[in-house]
């Protein structure tokens, strides 16, 4: 009997027989480090092997979560970079850069390539970031229609719910994000040819990993940056920045009643304005809404892939609420967390952005679209933890030392375990004797190297995110999403 499938991810997929991250060439590096890597966990969502089989087809996608398929850790904490499989597979760049590019008459060197962060001002170089473009402003007026409409998308005949599934669409909440980068990205991709399968690839099982594109109906049937705004492929995919707000903020106001939390993005909590009941309803009903708007994107490819997302998101949080306490102390389990919490939806919305724009699943273009998503979740979600600790609960627009509070350790704290081995029964007791919170805050404060090493890691997923970015054509919009890069580990709130 193979073991149990996780997620909705095939048990037939590569995935299970592709080989431990944490390998004996990981354990022997370090060997020397105070806490050890130990063997990765399964996932919190466990699916029989039977019936994981009948909902799969040969045509369907088997996905392997991004983690299978991107590095987490660098080379000095162990990590290793996955083995090719279908997921990861298409990644030169060279590829896109060559014959993908539309206008070949034009080809010219990339002016960002081999771009290192370090370089830039706030990582320790000099160059300014603002000589590449403001990511926002670039889409500010696009997105501002499908800002204003998905208040009404949401609107119901009963006026608590209705109030409550509306609370975080108010203007005054954000820079809407995630709907930035998948409007950014389905600019970012028109400026390339869908590539086509080689000879002999996606043969029967196969077949699924070169498919999931949209029909492109479009004047020569290829999107372009001169015929992509305005088109019905732009109109789908900033659809698709509606859906992936209206997902994430469902998990917020669900997480708030979960975590028992009082503020979020700087106002009360639904759950506080309102009540338990009416916030898991609220939550509920905007799944339910985007869910509706993801049939009518008409790809079911993208359906299967933004469905995993969701799937991700209660795995994230069963993760959260049930680890063992000797996973606590495990930097990977960290940071499979934070990709299941934050980084899923952000890098399956790109991929799906470039399924939309008549890019297949298995193209280097979506490829690199999952990539860049994947390390620029982490990297976001290890900036986030670090700010736990450094900014006040007012810039933050939530209560400061907040995972303390809820038992659990990040980034900074993992690292301040390492080099303090005193910390590590706090850290698996979740903090809950009096006084636990105070001796590990003090021991973090007292670590040379914590808070250090946690920007490190943030650093070096945005430069893994950076990195996929430049295999894409240049564009205004990959370079705007560079700089958004930039300002995820610069940013003090």
């Amino acid at each position: 009997m193979m073991p149990a499938a996780v997620l909705s991810f095939s048990p037939a997929s590569p995935s299970d027989s592709r080989p431990n991250p944490t390998s004996a060439n990981t354990q022997q590096s370090l060997s020397a480090a105070p806490m050890e890597m130990t063997k990765a966990r399964p996932s919190p969502v466990v699916v029989s092997e039977e019936a994981e089989a009948l909902s799969h087809s040969e045509t369907t996608m088997k996905l392997s979560p991004s983690f299978e398929l991107f590095q987490m850790l660098t080379e000095e904490e162990g990590g290793v970079v996955p083995e090719t499989v279908s997921g990861n597979a298409q990644r030169d760049g060279s590829v896109v850069q060559s014959s993908l590019l539309l206008d070949k008459e034009k080809t010219m060197e990339d002016t960002l390539k081999g771009l290192q962060l370090a370089e830039y001002e706030g990582l320790g170089g000099k160059k300014k970031i603002t000589h590449l473009p403001d990511p926002f402003k670039i889409v500010e007026k696009e997105l501002q229609p499908f800002s204003d409409s998905i208040k009404e998308l949401v609107s119901t005949d009963q006026p608590i719910l209705s109030m409550a599934a509306k609370h975080f669409f108010e203007k005054r909440h954000g820079k809407r994000f995630r709907p930035t980068i998948v409007q950014l990205m389905a600019k970012a991709v028109a400026g390339a040819y869908p590539e086509q399968k080689a000879s002999g690839e996606g043969d029967a099982a196969g077949v699924w990993q070169w498919s999931g594109a949209s029909t492109v109906e479009v004047e020569g049937g290829v999107v372009t940056p001169d015929n992509h705004q305005g088109s019905e492929v732009w109109r789908r995919q900033a659809q698709l920045g509606q859906i992936v707000e209206m997902i994430h903020v469902a998990s917020l106001i669900h997480d708030d009643v979960l975590d028992e939390a009082d503020t979020r993005r700087g106002g009360e909590a639904v759950h506080k304005l309102y009540s338990n009941k009416v916030a898991v309803l609220a939550g509920d009903y905007l799944l339910a809404r985007a869910s509706v708007l993801l049939a009518r994107l008409e790809n079911t490819a993208v359906v299967q892939i933004m469905a995993t997302a969701l799937e991700s998101l209660v795995a994230g949080e069963i993760m959260q609420l049930k680890s063992a306490p000797e996973a606590l102390l495990e930097m990977e389990s960290y940071l499979r967390k934070s990709y299941y919490k934050t980084a899923s939806l952000i890098c399956y919305a790109c991929r799906s952005t470039a399924l939309l724009g008549g890019h297949t699943y298995d193209s280097t273009v979506a490829t690199a679209c999952e990539e860049f998503g994947f390390h620029l979740g982490l990297a976001y979600q290890i900036q986030d933890d670090i700010l736990d600790f450094t900014a006040a609960a007012t810039v933050l627009g939530k209560p400061a030392l907040a995972d303390m509070d809820l038992g659990l350790s990040t980034a900074p704290i993992l690292y301040a375990a390492q080099e303090f081995p005193h910390l590590r029964p706090l850290v698996m007791r979740r903090f809950k004797k009096q006084g636990d919170k105070q001796e590990a805050l003090e021991t973090l404060y007292k670590s040379d190297v914590a808070m250090d090493k946690a920007r490190a890691l943030a650093k070096f997923h945005a430069q893994k995110a950076v990195d996929a970015l430049l295999r894409l054509p240049e564009s205004e919009s990959r370079n705007a999403l560079v700089r958004l890069t930039h300002a995820v580990i610069t940013r003090k709130k």
